[in-house]
């Protein structure tokens, strides 16, 4: 029963699905970090607002827990990319003056991993939304163009022009020199 029926105090069968506590618990114990890694690409490596929008996520995912069929990841996930894209069109405004070139980077050195990761998740912040989430969905996530196209709500050509367009914007960055293999 939920809880507007038992305030109602309705000897009718309740019409609301239940909600599993246990198994929505389960679910962020399992994924929980596995989310936030993905909301941290998606936003750019930024750690605080990646933990507000997996908190978001997660908060709209237990609002409809009793509805969600089979596995609720790609579920929790859209929700996720359908959060981080609408901030980005709300804050649209306030983002960085963008440079012409990236910065120049030092000499080979053992913390070049770390500056390399830095500049490129620079650059993802710099790509729209949704080209954002197509690079980390297919290219970090490890997801085929299907799996994506399912997750994002749109066609497998869709992903590959956001993915090619996307890709073509960081190779003139100067990012990507190796040819990134497409599932056909």
């Amino acid at each position: 029963m939920c809880g507007r029926c038992e305030a109602e105090r309705s000897t009718d069968e309740c019409d609301q699905p239940v909600k599993d506590d246990h198994a929505f618990e389960d679910f962020v114990v399992a994924r929980g970090s596995a989310l936030l890694r993905t909301a941290t690409l998606l936003c750019a490596g930024s750690r605080h607002d990646a933990e507000d929008v997996v908190q978001t996520a997660l908060e709209r995912a237990y609002r409809h827990w009793g509805q969600v069929d089979g596995d609720p990841e790609p579920y929790v996930r859209r929700i996720l990319v359908n959060i981080i894209i609408s901030r980005a069109r709300r804050w649209k405004v306030l983002r960085e003056v963008h440079m012409s070139q990236p910065p120049e980077l030092a000499v080979s050195s053992a913390d070049d991993g770390v500056v390399l990761r830095h500049v490129l998740i620079r650059e993802l912040h710099r790509l729209p939304p949704r080209q954002r989430a197509v690079l980390v969905l297919r290219y970090w996530e490890d997801l085929s163009e299907i799996e994506t196209a399912a997750l994002l709500g749109c066609s497998a050509g869709t992903v590959k022009s956001q993915a090619s367009k996307a890709l073509a914007r960081l190779r003139k960055a100067g990012f990507v020199t190796v040819g990134v293999h497409n599932e056909h």
